[in-house]
């Protein structure tokens, strides 16, 4: 079985091939992607991490779609082992129209940042009741690293809109016993009518997570660094890949490790690839990203699947090293 490259070595691999590629077009070697992946690699090897993000375990497992499916594809099903996720786009009402117009379904990097924005908030607040107008703005600034600009936030607002309507089932089915929830992460917003580009839409400033989402956050929080999902934004895939490995590794058998057929992992992460060997090459190379900035996660591939080996969480509970809600088990 194949063991992975250290970091470093994938960035330097990373920035020879980027520069083969670009030598002859006369291009920057190192595109901004690139330069963010390496400066958050070179942080997260020195030291602990200052802020944390925070993720349901569910959304660790179950992923949303990568992109838009369109206004026309109402539902969306993800299933990994036994947890099921079914999501219902839903309907917004328009203070203009006096009607509920239809939203579509959460995609792309820009749901899952949000989510772990929104969690994260709740959990330092110890309140399901959420300011977003200013902190949304304030959260895509660290992520990027400058101000967002109007389309920036829109993009984000616009997701926000998506998960505030969005009607989530979480299904456990084991040995012929399912336990079904049907819940909204998002129980109640506020919206205004903003314009961005000279074009209105209606987007929400306060937002009330579910009662109960929120109850079941405080035991199911999934601890991330957040140098790492921003050096990761760029890609929804290796947003949950990276969301995957921080909740499975430290529960792996440190003997006998975890096999993971290609078959299970297409299914789970495969959505838009209709070959699998499309999704194998696609996904090792997403690994070797992931790996720059997790790089305590042990795994290796061949060609049936990955092997997962114990490995300690990117965020590690150390006394106050780590500041995180005590309320939070993980």
């Amino acid at each position: 079985m194949e063991t992975p490259e250290s970091p470093l070595e994938t960035l330097q691999a990373l920035q020879r091939q980027q520069a083969e590629k670009t030598r002859a077009d006369g291009r920057a070697t190192v595109t901004p992607i690139k330069k963010r992946l390496i400066e958050s690699s070179v942080k997260i090897s020195a030291k602990l991490p200052d802020d944390i993000l925070f993720q349901h375990t569910v959304f660790c497992q179950t992923v949303l779609p990568y992109r838009d499916p369109g206004p026309e594809v109402r539902e969306w099903k993800r299933e990994q082992g036994n947890i099921k996720l079914f999501i219902e786009a839903g309907k917004a009402y328009d203070p203009a129209t006096q009607r509920l117009e239809e939203t579509g379904l959460p995609f792309g990097s820009a749901a899952r940042l949000i989510l772990c924005h929104l969690n994260t908030e709740a959990l330092r607040t110890g309140s399901p009741l959420i300011e977003v107008q200013g902190s949304m703005t304030a959260f895509v600034s660290r992520l990027q690293g400058f101000n967002p600009n109007g389309q920036q936030i829109r993009k984000f607002k616009d997701q926000l809109t998506r998960l505030s309507t969005a009607l989530i089932r979480f299904v456990a089915d084991t040995e012929g016993h399912a336990v079904q929830v049907d819940t909204k992460v998002i129980v109640a917003f506020d919206l205004w009518a903003e314009r961005f580009e000279r074009e209105r839409v209606v987007l929400p400033h306060v937002i009330k997570l579910n009662t109960d989402y929120f109850a079941n956050l405080q035991e199911h929080a999934i601890p991330l660094d957040e140098r790492a999902v921003a050096a990761l934004a760029h890609s929804a895939m290796a947003l949950d890949v990276y969301c995957w490995l921080a909740q499975r590794l430290h529960r792996v058998d440190p003997k006998r490790g975890q096999f993971i057929p290609w078959t299970a992992l297409h299914q789970q992460f495969g959505q838009g690839y209709n070959r699998l060997r499309n999704f194998r090459r696609d996904f090792l190379a997403t690994l070797k990203l992931v790996k720059t900035q997790y790089p305590a996660a042990r795994f290796g591939n061949d060609s049936g699947g990955i092997m997962l080996g114990n490995s300690p969480p990117p965020v590690q509970r150390r006394g106050n090293l780590v500041s995180i809600p005590y309320s939070i088990k993980v």
